[in-house]
């Protein structure tokens, strides 16, 4: 079983940490119950203080775990190795523009939980964020691996509502759109481990578009395009709480 992330997540506990701000809303959605986390990567965002249960496709993601987090088992969102309700809510955080068949996978969130919450990105809001003029292959790799909509998530889930939750300037989980408003932290390679854009577009690309990134910080041309959102504690980057509940 491969998976883009044992070449791309070697570093990715160094950058995904959870933003404590993001993470109490999630929190505040799950509800109480057993919890089963699906292409749970790291376990940044998992909560201590109920039964968890991880799975993720990656033994490279997998092997990062905390000794600490909650055991994880190695599968896709296609294929739960669960039975029908045994949990009573599951997530999936950042996680379904990678499947490979997203309408299966939504269906077993469906089948093994009554409750549903999925934290994932609206392509055409993410797609307009300044970076995107850099590093317009970005979109183009979105546009590739077909990134669901919000709509087509949100009926896959059954969805009750879905919340708008905006980057915080300062935000700590290093995801691509985490430096919105601190471009130079862009032209550091140590930043770009836990964005999965960053790392899965074209090499010559992405010089290429942090050279001109940079050459626009010195030059002040950012600034003139850019500057007024300096002045903000934080940014629509597309990031989209979707919630779902069975009815039954």
């Amino acid at each position: 079983m491969t998976n883009p992330y044992d070449r791309i997540g070697t570093e990715y506990a160094r950058q995904r940490r959870a933003d404590p701000r993001l993470e109490q809303l999630l929190h505040e959605a799950l509800g109480p119950g057993r919890l089963l986390n699906v292409g749970a990567g790291t376990g940044s965002y998992e909560p201590h203080d109920r039964a968890v249960v991880a799975l993720e496709p990656s033994m490279v993601m997998i092997q990062q775990r905390p000794s600490s987090s909650a055991p994880a088992v190695r599968g896709v969102a296609e294929a739960l190795p669960f039975a029908d309700r045994s949990f009573d809510v599951v997530m999936a955080i950042l996680t379904v523009h990678h499947w490979p068949d997203l309408s299966t996978g939504l269906r077993e969130l469906r089948r093994v939980a009554p409750r549903r919450v999925v934290l994932t990105f609206d392509p055409a809001v993410h797609e307009r964020m300044w970076l995107m003029d850099y590093l317009p292959e970005i979109n183009e790799l979105d546009r590739r691996r077909r990134t669901p909509s919000i709509e087509a998530v949100f009926e896959g889930i059954e969805g009750q509502g879905v919340t708008v939750l905006p980057v915080p300037g300062d935000c700590v989980d290093g995801m691509t759109v985490a430096y919105w408003r601190r471009p130079e932290a862009y032209l550091d390679h140590n930043n770009h481990a836990g964005g999965s854009g960053l790392r899965q577009i074209d090499g010559a690309a992405l010089h290429r578009g942090l050279d001109r990134l940079e050459r626009d910080l010195r030059s002040g041309r950012w600034h003139e395009r850019y500057g007024h959102l300096l002045e903000l504690e934080e940014l629509d980057c597309g990031l989209r709480l979707v919630v779902g509940q069975s009815s039954d």
